[in-house]
C-alpha cells in the first residue's frame, strides 16, 4: 500500500495515539470549529489549492427544490476538469487506492473517471455539530472497541486517536432521526443483464435524536433499529429483515430477525452478522459490507494509517437523479462512468487486519474516509492470499432537508468474477422520506410477521 503523509498536527497526534482509547483534551477539543471543522475535517485548503478550504457545505438547497424532490445538483455548470482513464492512471496513482487501479485494469475500454472541482459541501445542523464538540472530550470505547459510552447524536470522535475510533464514527455518522425509503439493488451478469430486487425500508436512530442523552442511550443499549422487505420480485417479495444494532455489542450483541414467506414465520438471524452473504447479493457482497461497513469490529484489529488525497466519487446528483433510469445506470462491468463525478479530497485511511483464531473471507480491509463527512468513500478487501478480492465505493451528496451528506448508491465490485452489485438504486422511486410516522413499536418481530404478510 502507498506511503501515507500526515497533514497536520492533529493527524500526527492521532498517529502518535494510536493504540490510546483516551478522551482528547480540552485544548485539542477547542480546536474544533477553528483550524479544524466542527466534524473534526481540516478547515484549511491544501497546498495547492486544489482542495479548497471548508466554508459550511451547502447551507441552502438550490432554488425550486422542495422536500420529497430528488435532490438537484447544486453545480450544475461545473464542467470535467480532466478524465482518469486505464491510458493514463498510472499518472495519478498517488490520488487513486489499489482496487480503483484494478478497476482501470479489468474494464480499460469503458472505466473512467471524470473528475471535477472538488466542493467540501458537506454540512449538518448546528445541534450536530454542538454534540461532536461535547463528544470530542467524554466519549470513550470500551470492551475492547467492541461498544461505545458517553456519546449521543454527533460523531463520537472527532479528533479520532486510532482505527477503531474512526470506524465508529463512520457507523455514527449523522444521518437523520427516522427515514423510509424505497428502491433497490441489481447485481448484473458478466454479460450485463439483471434482475432488479427492490426494497421498503426504514430505520430509526436513537443515537441521532436532537436532546439524546449518552445515558438514556446506554439504558436501552440501542444505537438503531432497521426494518427491511423485499418488495419484488414476486418470488422474493415478503421475505423481511429486521436488525437491533447496540451500543454495548458485548454486552448484547446485535440482534437479528428474518421472516420466510414459504414458513410464514419469523426466526432469529445471529448470522446476520459479519461474511454472512449479503440479502439477494448472488455472493457479491457480505453482510458487514452494507453501508461499507457495519456491525461488530472485533474480528479486526484497526490501525489509523493518517491521511491521504484521494480521488472520491462526490456531489453525484447526476446519478441521483430521477431523470436516469436504471438502464442508463447498469452497464456491463461497471455502472455508467458518464453519470458519475469524482472529486479530490481528503480522506482518513483505516486498515483493518483479520484477528489470529477469528475467520473472515477478508484478510485486510483498507478504508477511505472522508474527512467532512465520516462517510466511507471507497473500500478495498483483500482475500487470505493478501490479493485484491473487492472495492467498494460510496456515492455521496448532500441531502438537503437534513442537512447530511450520504451515499445515493453503493457499488461492491468482485474482482475475481468481474461483477458487481449496486445499492440504493432510487431514480425510478419516490426519494427518501427522513419523517415517515414510524414508532419504536414498528421494529419488533411481530410487526416484522405482519410486514411480511402484506
Amino acid at each position: 500500500m502507498k506511503k501515507i503523509t500526515s497533514l497536520s498536527l492533529a493527524v500526527t497526534l492521532a498517529l502518535c495515539s494510536a493504540s490510546s482509547m483516551a478522551k482528547v483534551s480540552p485544548e485539542e477539543a477547542a480546536k474544533l470549529g477553528k483550524e479544524l471543522t466542527p466534524m473534526g475535517a481540516e478547515t484549511a485548503a491544501n497546498a495547492d489549492g486544489s482542495i479548497p478550504a471548508w466554508t459550511g457545505g451547502i447551507t441552502e438547497a438550490p432554488a425550486g427544490y422542495t422536500v420529497g424532490d430528488h435532490h438537484p445538483d447544486p453545480y450544475p455548470e461545473d464542467k470535467v476538469q480532466y478524465t482518469v482513464s486505464a491510458q493514463n492512471a498510472a499518472q495519478y496513482k498517488d490520488i487513486l487506492t489499489p482496487g480503483q487501479m484494478k478497476l482501470f485494469e479489468l474494464y480499460p475500454e469503458t472505466f473512467k473517471m471524470n473528475v471535477y472541482q472538488t466542493r467540501r459541501s458537506a454540512s449538518y445542523p448546528q445541534h450536530v455539530y454542538d454534540e461532536t464538540v461535547k463528544n470530542a472530550t467524554r466519549s470513550e470505547l470500551i470492551r475492547g472497541g467492541n461498544g461505545i459510552t458517553k456519546a449521543a447524536v454527533g460523531v463520537p470522535f472527532p479528533i479520532p486517536q486510532s482505527g477503531l475510533e474512526a470506524i465508529w464514527n463512520h457507523t455514527l455518522r449523522y444521518r437523520g432521526e427516522r427515514i423510509a425509503r424505497e428502491g433497490g439493488q441489481a447485481a448484473p451478469t458478466a454479460s450485463g443483464d439483471y434482475t432488479y430486487i427492490g426494497f421498503d425500508e426504514s430505520l430509526i436512530i436513537p443515537y441521532g435524536v436532537q436532546g439524546a442523552s449518552y445515558e438514556d442511550l446506554e439504558k436501552t443499549n440501542i444505537l438503531f433499529k432497521f426494518k427491511q422487505k423485499v418488495s419484488e420480485p414476486a418470488r422474493l417479495a415478503g421475505t423481511a429483515l429486521l436488525v437491533h444494532e447496540t451500543m454495548d455489542q458485548v454486552k448484547t450483541p446485535r440482534q437479528a430477525w428474518t421472516y420466510n414467506t414459504g414458513q410464514r414465520r419469523v426466526r432469529r438471524a445471529p448470522n446476520v452478522a459479519y461474511d454472512a452473504p449479503g440479502t439477494a447479493s448472488d455472493g457479491l457482497r457480505t453482510t458487514d459490507d452494507f453501508d461499507m461497513f457495519n456491525g461488530a469490529p472485533d474480528r479486526y484489529t484497526w490501525e489509523l494509517k493518517g491521511k491521504q488525497e484521494l480521488l472520491i466519487p462526490y456531489n453525484d446528483y447526476r446519478l441521483h437523479s430521477d431523470s436516469v433510469k436504471y438502464d442508463q445506470i447498469l452497464k456491463k462491468g461497471h455502472i455508467n462512468s458518464d453519470l458519475v463525478r469524482y472529486e479530490k479530497h481528503r480522506v482518513w485511511v483505516v486498515e483493518a487486519k483479520l484477528k489470529d483464531g477469528t475467520s473472515h473471507v477478508y484478510k485486510t480491509r483498507v478504508f477511505y474516509i472522508d474527512e467532512d463527512s465520516w462517510q466511507v468513500s471507497v473500500a478495498d478487501m483483500y482475500d487470505n492470499r493478501d490479493q485484491l478480492y473487492r472495492v467498494a465505493q460510496a456515492h455521496g451528496l448532500n441531502y438537503y432537508e437534513l442537512p447530511a451528506q450520504w451515499s445515493t448508491l453503493e457499488v461492491y465490485h468482485d474482482l475475481n468474477s468481474r461483477r458487481y452489485i449496486a445499492i440504493g438504486l432510487d431514480n425510478e422511486h419516490n426519494m427518501y422520506d427522513f419523517a415517515p410516522k414510524v414508532k419504536d413499536r414498528d421494529f419488533t418481530s411481530s410487526a416484522l410477521r405482519r410486514e411480511g404478510r402484506r
